[in-house]
């Protein structure tokens, strides 16, 4: 499947006349508990030639391509993935960290992940994984019945947050090298296994009883976030002239 992503990724360029940067897979294959059925969630990051950048109109930033094969490929061009990564993008920060690297051209993504400790902010960050954990939360675990697999989309982002306020840095994308890494109670962590299993199984898609001792843990764990936030203050320094530099350098090795 690698070989035909990156097919594919080859013909894209052709087709829309650009570069990519790199691209990388996100979503539960990255996490390490892909089942046989989960999609293929590629997402990658472009540059056009330099004339699309000397244009006064606003142009579209964004690709967005479904394929057969279950491959879903979303990518960024260069100059929003630069204002997006000042901003602390949590998403953009875990493309940078994914183990499943398919594209990887002119050193673009090394150069990010060697300059993300200066742009980390961690409460930039908190937010953004609070918020989706507590919409995942009330949307799909507190009805008596419920799809098993929905407990990773609250779980992930939970863990993710307690690697930040343990370390302070951005988390791995992996999901047992973050579980692996905290304190978790023993009944709590059972659970969390359990669910694993289920998930690389694949047995995750009918309705069971919602898990008592994994909501109770979530929602204990959003409450405090939401308190802990309340008092956090973070200020951002302006990065911004690196990542100007950053983009000029870029497009004159990209088109020398």
């Amino acid at each position: 499947m690698k070989a035909e992503i990156q097919k594919e990724l080859s013909k894209l360029e052709i087709q829309k006349d650009i570069k990519i940067l790199f691209a990388v897979e996100c979503g539960s294959r990255a996490w390490g508990f892909a089942s046989e059925d989960s999609d293929w969630d590629v997402r990658f990051v472009y540059i056009h030639k330099k004339e699309w950048y000397f244009k006064i109109d606003n142009l579209d930033d964004a690709l967005e391509i479904k394929l057969p094969n279950d491959i879903d490929m979303s990518g960024w061009e260069l100059k929003k993935t630069l204002r997006l990564y000042r901003k602390c993008n949590p998403s953009l920060l875990e493309w940078i960290k994914s183990p499943l690297v398919y594209v990887d051209n002119y050193g673009f993504k090394s150069n990010l992940d060697k300059l993300s400790k200066e742009f980390f902010n961690s409460k930039s960050y908190l937010y953004h994984y609070l918020h989706m954990a507590e919409g995942n939360y009330y949307d799909f675990l507190v009805k008596d019945m419920v799809k098993i697999k929905k407990y990773f989309y609250v779980l992930r982002p939970i863990l993710v947050c307690e690697w930040i306020l343990k370390y302070n840095t951005i988390a791995p994308v992996e999901f047992n090298l973050i579980l692996a890494s905290l304190e978790i109670d023993k009944s709590v962590k059972a659970e969390i296994d359990l669910i694993i299993d289920k998930k690389i199984k694949n047995y995750t898609l009918g309705l069971e009883p919602r898990n008592e001792i994994l909501n109770n843990y979530l929602i204990s764990k959003i409450n405090f976030l939401k308190e802990y936030l309340k008092n956090k203050v973070e200020q951002t320094p302006n990065n911004t002239p690196i990542l100007d530099k950053l983009f000029v350098e870029t497009i004159e090795k990209v088109w020398p």
